[in-house]
């Protein structure tokens, strides 16, 4: 990208953009910024019109190619992101290890350790577990969730295996996602309790940042095809003309 500081108000193009959002993706997966402020650069990036508009999105952020600050070698290394690491184990019970809605409801997403056993009810009311980005206190957890006119709906990414044991009268629990081998070293969700006149489901979605991911991949290809018919267009140009020019010649010598 040219000097933006020297000519804010020149607009810029979709490949300055895409520099842009490289380095949001760059620092995302660093943890320089967090899933929300992500979000809000990369549509504030796309939205840009001009260098001047682009230019704060990253002031605080190291360009690509620039060396991160250097860290003390004695901290804890930082997790690799595998199961292994997620499954914390030994005497942690959780961030929360229950949870109740009545008339109302409730939530346990994001970065949260999920005990070896969550006991949560609903009467007239919902709540939602999510365990995309959440850390196991033990390799089986148990999710035990009554459910009374209302509703719990717990979230599981992909790679868990997932066993449903609860009962339902005049209401039922979700089976769909059961027999899905997990992957090694996977955690095991054990769904069970008791459901009347309401419901408990179980749902599989990729975690935020996976969909993100997706989400900027179709948006960087929609980009190439956008630039690559721009390039057919202008490498035809040439062509037309030529034709045009013949056909006036044409048309003179009658």
């Amino acid at each position: 990208m040219t000097d933006d500081a020297a000519a804010p108000d020149l607009r810029a193009s979709d490949a300055d953009r895409e520099r842009v959002a490289e380095i949001l993706r760059d620092a995302l997966a660093e943890g320089r910024l967090d899933m929300e402020e992500f979000e809000e650069r990369l549509d504030a990036t796309y939205k840009a019109r001009t260098y001047g508009d682009l230019t704060p999105i990253t002031r605080d952020l190291p360009d690509q190619g620039t060396p991160a600050p250097a860290v003390s070698l004695t901290k804890q290394p930082e997790r690799s992101g595998t199961w292994g690491d997620r499954i914390v184990g030994g005497d942690d019970a959780g961030t929360s290890s229950w949870a109740v809605a009545v008339m109302s409801g409730f939530q346990r997403r994001g970065r949260w350790t999920a005990p070896r056993r969550f006991n949560c009810f609903a009467f007239w009311g919902g709540g939602e577990i999510d365990l995309r980005e959440a850390y196991f206190a033990d390799r089986e957890i148990v999710i035990n969730a009554v459910a009374i006119m209302g509703g719990v709906e717990v979230i599981v990414p992909p790679g868990v295996e997932v066993v449903v044991r609860g009962i339902g009268v005049m209401g039922g629990f979700d089976h769909r996602e059961e027999g899905v081998p997990g992957e090694p070293g996977a955690p095991r969700v054990i769904v069970t309790g008791f459901a009347f006149w309401g419901g408990v489901g179980v749902d599989r979605k990729l975690p935020r940042a996976e969909k993100q991911r997706l989400r900027e991949e179709r948006r960087r290809e929609k980009l190439e095809r956008k630039q690559e018919r721009r390039r057919e267009l202008e490498a035809s140009l040439p062509d037309h003309l030529n034709l045009g020019k013949a056909h006036e010649e044409r048309e003179d010598r009658r």
